[in-house]
Order: C-alpha cells, then sequence, then structure tokens
C-alpha cells in the first residue's frame, strides 16, 4: 500500500482544514482495502464563530451515512469540542443518549448525525484523525495469535487497545487507558477485531502514517504465509432453476422477495469449492460492524449444482433453525429477532449467491463477502481463521441504535424485491413499464432488438438486453441471464409488437402475416 497525497491537489487546500480533511478522507475512503461501504471515520478539530460570533472550539466528523471515498464538506458534522469531552467523563451513557446529545451540541441542525465514535475523535489530542478497518490489520487481529502478531509488529509505540462495543462504551474504555499516556510517543491506536487510528496536526501527517502502518501489516502476511493447499480450480458450474428455488426459499424465510445474484469469479469459486469451506466460512467476520450488512455466517448449501430442490429448502430451514437459537442464547428479552434469512450463501461447485432487497444492497453484500474470502484465506494461510465470539457480534446486530431503526419501521416500494421482464422496452408502453416498474421498487431486465437497449438504462436496476422475442434461442438466452443476474422471474410484461398497415386480410402478404403472428401472438406464448 502506498500514500496518494498529491501535494497540488492538497496545496490549494492549505487554509481550509475542513476541505483538506474532505481530501484525505477521499484518499482513505478510495481504497475499498481500508474501508467499505460507510466503515471508518475521520475528523478535524478546528475554531469556527457561533451564531454571536464567539469562538467556539468545534469537532468535524465523518457524520453517519456517508461514504469516505465520496464525501463532501456537508458529509462532516461540527460538533462542540467541550460537550464532547464532557461526555467522556460520563461513567455511564447509553448509546441512543449519547448520539442525541452529540446532535444537541451540534453547530449545524441540519448536519447528519455524528459518527458513533465522535467522542473517542474528540479525546485524542491532535487536529486530524484518522480511523479504518483496514483487511490486513483485521485479518492479523482474526488468527489464534492475533493480539501477539500485532503486537510484535508494531511495538510499544502502539496503543492497544483490546476489542469493545463500539459506542461510548469503546470512547470511555480509551479515555480512561489513556488519562497518563504520553501521546506524542503513539504511533496509532490498534483497536483488536476493529480497526486502526492515526492521528496528527498534519492531514498528510495522519494519513501517510496510516497507510505506513497498514503496510506494514500486507508486508508481514505477505512474508509468513505458509503455502495452502492447491485449491479445486474446476470451473463453474450453473444451474439456474435452482438458483431461483434458493431465492424462493430465502423469500420465505425473510418474508419478503429477495434477488438473489450469484458470483461465479474464479477466486469465489476456488474458495466454494474449498474441503473445508464449511467450517472455515462459518467462523466469523473480518469486522463486526460488517453484521449489519451480511449477518453473522452465510447458508453453506449441503451439495453442489446438482443439489435437489428439497434439499435447498431444507438447507434454508436448517439456517433459519440455528438462528433462532443463535438469538435464543444471546438475547436478554429486551429486543426483537430480525429475520433469519442468510444475507449471503455458499455453494460448491457455483461459487456464492448474495440475497437483498436492491441492486445496492447485494452489491454491498458482494463486495463485503469478496473482502472476507480473501481475508479467510490469507489468516488460514498465516495460522488459522478465528474471529470474535457470536455475543459480540449478537451485540452489534442487536445495537440499541440498529434496533431503533427496525422500530421507526419506514415505508418500501410495493415491488421492492421483486422481478421482471418487459419486451419491447426500448420506446412507448414498454418503456413507460421499465420505468413505472423499476419507480415501484422492481428489479427489471428490458429485452428489444434494438441494439440501444443495452445502454438505454442507466439506472442499477434496469439490465438493457438486446433479444428478437420469435427467435426462441434469443428468447431462452435473455431469461437465462434474467435469472443469472437477478435470480428469478414474478413478472411478465408482452408488450413487443407490430402494427401493419389495415388491409383486408385476403391482401395480406404471407411474410406480413406469419411475421405479425410470430411477434404479436406466437412471441408471448413462448415467452410464457
Amino acid at each position: 500500500m502506498k500514500s496518494l497525497w498529491n501535494e497540488a491537489d492538497a496545496g490549494p487546500l492549505s487554509d481550509d482544514p475542513l476541505q483538506l480533511r474532505v481530501y484525505s478522507s477521499r484518499l482513505l475512503g478510495g481504497d475499498p482495502s481500508l474501508v467499505l461501504h460507510g466503515g471508518g471515520n475521520t475528523s478535524v478539530k478546528t475554531q469556527v464563530a457561533d451564531l454571536f460570533g464567539d469562538p467556539v472550539q468545534v469537532l468535524y466528523v465523518k457524520g453517519s451515512g456517508w461514504n469516505l471515498g465520496t464525501i463532501e464538506a456537508a458529509g462532516f458534522a461540527p460538533v462542540r469540542m467541550d460537550v464532547l469531552l464532557r461526555m467522556a467523563q460520563l461513567a455511564q451513557l447509553s448509546d441512543s443518549d449519547m448520539v442525541k446529545y452529540q446532535r444537541a451540541a451540534m453547530l449545524d441542525p441540519n448536519a447528519p448525525t455524528p459518527s458513533v465514535e465522535a467522542i473517542l475523535h474528540a479525546i485524542i489530542p491532535f487536529r486530524y484523525v484518522d480511523h479504518s478497518h483496514a483487511d490486513a490489520i483485521c485479518t492479523l487481529c482474526n488468527t489464534p495469535d492475533g493480539e501477539a502478531r500485532i503486537r510484535q509488529l508494531y511495538g510499544p509505540n502502539m496503543f492497544y487497545v483490546p476489542y469493545v462495543m463500539p459506542g461510548f462504551e469503546l470512547a470511555r474504555a480509551v479515555y480512561e487507558m489513556t488519562r497518563n499516556v504520553d501521546w506524542r510517543q503513539l504511533s496509532g491506536i490498534l483497536l483488536m477485531s476493529h480497526g486502526l487510528f492515526t492521528f496528527a496536526d498534519s492531514a498528510r501527517e495522519s494519513y501517510e502514517k496510516h497507510i505506513a502502518l497498514v503496510n506494514q501489516a500486507e508486508e508481514y502476511l505477505a512474508a509468513h504465509a505458509q503455502t495452502a493447499a492447491p485449491a479445486n480450480t474446476e470451473a463453474a458450474r450453473e444451474n439456474l432453476p435452482a438458483l431461483a428455488r434458493l431465492r424462493r426459499a430465502v423469500s420465505h424465510t425473510m418474508g419478503a422477495p429477495v434477488l438473489a445474484v450469484s458470483d461465479a469469479a474464479a477466486e469465489t469459486v476456488r474458495f466454494a469449492n474449498l474441503p473445508n469451506v464449511a467450517d472455515v466460512a462459518t467462523r466469523g467476520l473480518l469486522t463486526p460492524d460488517h453484521v449489519i450488512r451480511t449477518g453473522r455466517i452465510p447458508l453453506v448449501l449441503s451439495g453442489d449444482t446438482t443439489i435437489a430442490p428439497a434439499q435447498i429448502d431444507a438447507d434454508v430451514a436448517a439456517f433459519a433453525q440455528a438462528y433462532a437459537a443463535y438469538f435464543e442464547r444471546n438475547t436478554n428479552g429486551s429486543v426483537t429477532m430480525l429475520d433469519a434469512a442468510p444475507r449471503w450463501a455458499v455453494w460448491p461447485g457455483a461459487g456464492t449467491v448474495a440475497f437483498g432487497r436492491t441492486v445496492g444492497a447485494v452489491n454491498i453484500i458482494n463486495d463485503i463477502k469478496r473482502h472476507t474470502i480473501r481475508a479467510i484465506q490469507a489468516a488460514q494461510a498465516l495460522e488459522r481463521w478465528q474471529t470474535l465470539g457470536e455475543r459480540e457480534i449478537f451485540d452489534i446486530e442487536y445495537w440499541e441504535l440498529e434496533q431503533a431503526k427496525l422500530k421507526k419501521g419506514g415505508s418500501t416500494p410495493p415491488l421492492q424485491g421483486k422481478i421482471a421482464i418487459v419486451t419491447g422496452a426500448a420506446s412507448g408502453i414498454g418503456r413507460a413499464c421499465v420505468m413505472a416498474l423499476h419507480a415501484q421498487g422492481a428489479a427489471v431486465a428490458a429485452l428489444d432488438i434494438q441494439p440501444q437497449i443495452q445502454e438505454m438504462y442507466e439506472q442499477p436496476g434496469v439490465l438493457g438486453l438486446v433479444c428478437d422475442v420469435t427467435k426462441d434461442q434469443e428468447l431462452q438466452q435473455a431469461v437465462a441471464e434474467t435469472v443469472r443476474r437477478f435470480g428469478g422471474i414474478d413478472i411478465l410484461i408482452g408488450n413487443a409488437g407490430i402494427f401493419p398497415s389495415s388491409q383486408p386480410i385476403a391482401h395480406m402478404g404471407r411474410e406480413q402475416w406469419e411475421r405479425s403472428l410470430a411477434l404479436n401472438l406466437t412471441s408471448h406464448q413462448r415467452l410464457l
């Protein structure tokens, strides 16, 4: 890993701490091996004038819902430093109250909710603070001798914190642990099984410290990895009816329709074909916050692409029963159980399958899954993949802040998770159908004979496919690609057709007659 700092880009921002914070945050967030889909956070401490013109010390910290890779100045919440520092001294505080009082201390009520780690950022006595969930560091942590390896690698100048639940509990723990620490001697803070903090009064120094420390972990993994046994490199096999059956079973368990998107990339198939995949894939997560997206563990199907439909149903049912048992083992009775459906599955011979209500949700799951698969294999090559216990993961999955979102609920589009095919989708009624279905939440395969259909729709949930619906092979290929990309079919709109000029049947040529019947009648029957 190398620094991407460019003084030509950063130099003009040197007089604006917040814009410089935006610049270096994007550098950090642009590398998915450091942060994924909203993970990590950054901050800068500065002085601003309040409504009355009085100077106020403020922490600009990443707001909830923003990704570091694309963050703007508006994505940082300005919170009064004096309030955050006093909050750190409290003996106890619920995370819900912490969020409430952090919002009350913001100078801009329209800014996003501050990160749950805002207090931790505040107590670090440096201007710029960077925090990531670096894959390499979390991989090292997720081995039996992880802490010893980490301490050996970084030495006495790193401040080590055993795993603590994020939020107020973590901030309070670090506050107590660092009361007598000489911060100037520290290279960073390493939160076991969580991630890395670096800090400095210079944005560049904090960022480049971060990159250098992560690079050390990457080099350690590469240098100490043992030669792994060769994996089964057989090409992926496909069973689209079985994929659709799997989608149906998962949708039933979730209580709502989902997309089921397969990943047959070579590295994914190699992982799925590991002899011990049912063991290593279900040991836990790369970092605990991933549980909100991917669940604690995947479903591992008990057969390859020849698996019987009834066995697919049985595997999903067994997963749901195991999830319910996990919930009962860990609940204190005050939380509501989430649905018991898997968020992804390992399918020997085929790769993996991700389940989500939207294409965006599926893409996030797939990204996290790929990073997790690489980390599992790196840890196995080093020693053994061993993660946090289920209790710690349960606490994140059923965190009061997440439960509050669940209770608040919210409406979802009526066709979310449904899959539609529309023929004749390049114009007119067909195009209107595609747009209406997409607006209602459906994933749509838009079929048309016109080549421009492939570029016509930029929406992530719309797949443009060139298809002459009067040709059986093209129609079969289009249906197969729809199932391959989304997991099944729920809605068919046969809109393709032609309107020949009006004339008596006796005067109509045979070719025109047969083409009209083939497109306006036979193609719809074949599609069904």
